[in-house]
C-alpha cells in the first residue's frame, strides 16, 4: 500500500530512524518515532523537528498581488510588512471555510502561501479562477518545496548554532530569506504547537542535509502523532476538523482572522451577516466520566438531546486527562455547563472549560 502513497523527500530518513508510518491525506507519514508522549514533552520542553513537506506553497507575485489576496482571502493583508507573515482564511461565498493558510511577505509584490496537505488541489483550483481579474502571476512550489518545524523552547539554540544571529532577532511570525549550510532557504518564525519556533523552507535537494543537521544540534525526530497533540492543546484548529466548508470562522473561533472593515473580499457579505447570527460554537471539554472522546462522537445536553458533535478529542499529554474540542449548539456552549459524550453508545459526562487548554509561553 505504501508503494502507492506520496513521498516527501525526507521519506528515507524517517525509515532510517525507525519511524511508524502512517497513511495520512494520500501520504505516507511517520506517526512517531520513539512515542507520541516522549515526542510531545521533548516540543514542550525542548525541540522537536517535523517534516512537514507534505504542505502546499503557492507564490502570488505581480502589480496586484496585495490586491487579490485582499480579494481571496479574510485577511487585511495591507497590514502585512515586507519581512513578516500572518494567518488567513478563504471562505466560500456563503461564509465556509475553505481553507486556512498562512502568508508571507517577501518582497513588495511577492508573497508565498503555505496551505494544508489535503487541499493543495482544491485550493489551487479554488484561487485560479480569481486571477484572471488582477495582474498576478500564481506559481504552485509544492513539488519542488521541502518544509521543516522546529518547534519548542530550545528551537532558538539549536537553530542559532547553525545559523548565529539570524535566529535570534527574527520576531514572532518573521520571515527572512537567508542561507543555511551554504544553500538558500526561506525560515520563518511560526508553527503550529503553541511554542516557539521555525518554519524552514527550502529545495528538495537540500532538505536530507538540513535534516539531518538539525537533528544533529540536538532536536528530536516528531511525528504527526504528537504534532496533533500538540496543536490541539492549544486548541489550533486543523482542517477536517474544527474547520471545514460547512463550518464558517465565527463558529470556529476565528473571528479574529476575518477583517470585514478592509472592504469586500470573497464571502464578506455572508460573513458580515454571521457575525451575529451563528448557531454552533467550539468549546473545550474535560472528561469526567469514564471514557475518552474521539473525533466524531456525538454530543448531547444531560438530557439527551443532540447538540452537536467531537471535532477532536484526546488524552492531553501536557495535562494527564482526556480532553476535546466540540462543535455545539451555541446556546448550550457556556463555560461550565455539562455536557454528555456518546462513547459505545453511553453518555459520558464532560464539563465545558476555558479554552483554549494551553496558553503558549513564547513572549518574544
Amino acid at each position: 500500500m505504501s508503494e502507492q502513497l506520496l513521498r516527501t523527500v525526507l521519506h528515507g530518513e524517517h525509515l532510517r530512524l525507525n519511524a511508524r508510518m502512517v497513511e495520512f491525506g494520500g501520504w505516507d507519514m511517520p506517526v512517531q518515532y520513539t512515542g507520541i508522549i516522549d515526542e510531545h514533552r521533548a516540543v514542550r520542553e525542548r525541540a522537536g523537528l517535523f517534516d512537514v513537506s507534505h504542505m502546499g506553497e503557492f507564490w502570488v507575485e505581480g502589480p496586484d498581488a496585495l490586491a487579490f489576496l485582499q480579494h481571496v482571502t479574510t485577511a487585511d493583508v495591507s497590514q502585512l510588512a515586507i519581512g513578516h507573515a500572518g494567518y488567513a482564511l478563504f471562505c466560500r461565498p456563503d461564509g465556509g471555510v475553505v481553507d486556512d493558510l498562512f502568508i508571507y511577505r517577501l518582497g513588495e509584490q511577492r508573497y508565498l502561501l503555505v496551505v494544508n496537505a489535503s487541499n493543495i488541489a482544491k485550493d489551487w483550483q479554488w484561487i485560479q479562477p480569481f486571477a484572471s481579474n488582477f495582474a498576478v502571476t500564481l506559481g504552485d512550489a509544492s513539488p519542488v518545496t521541502a518544509l521543516m518545524a522546529l518547534q519548542g523552547p530550545g528551537a532558538e539554540a539549536v537553530l542559532a548554532s547553525l545559523i548565529g544571529d539570524v535566529a535570534v532577532t527574527l520576531p514572532f511570525h518573521g520571515v527572512v530569506e537567508t542561507t543555511l549550510l551554504g544553500q538558500s532557504v526561506v525560515i520563518a518564525r511560526t508553527g503550529y504547537t503553541g511554542e516557539d519556533g521555525f518554519e524552514v523552507f527550502c529545495t528538495n535537494d537540500h532538505a536530507v542535509a538540513i535534516w539531518q543537521a538539525l537533528l544533529a544540534a540536538g532536536a528530536t525526530p516528531c511525528g504527526l502523532g504528537a504534532r496533533d497533540s500538540l496543536r490541539f492543546e492549544p486548541c489550533l484548529a486543523l482542517y477536517g476538523h474544527e474547520l471545514a466548508d460547512d463550518i464558517n470562522p465565527y463558529e470556529a473561533r476565528l473571528g479574529w482572522a476575518v477583517k470585514l472593515s478592509k472592504g469586500e473580499f470573497v464571502g464578506s457579505a455572508a460573513l458580515n451577516d454571521l457575525k451575529s447570527n451563528y448557531t454552533r460554537r467550539l468549546v473545550a471539554f474535560e472528561v469526567t466520566g469514564k471514557g475518552i472522546a474521539r473525533g466524531g462522537y456525538a454530543v448531547h445536553d444531560t438530557t439527551g438531546n443532540p447538540i452537536g458533535e467531537v471535532t477532536t478529542g484526546m488524552p492531553s499529554p501536557t495535562f494527564g486527562k482526556p480532553l476535546g474540542i466540540a462543535l455545539i449548539a451555541r446556546a448550550e456552549a457556556s463555560e461550565g455547563n455539562q455536557i454528555d459524550i456518546i462513547v459505545r453508545d453511553k453518555p459520558v459526562r464532560a464539563v465545558i472549560v476555558k479554552y483554549p487548554f494551553y496558553q503558549s509561553r513564547y513572549k518574544k
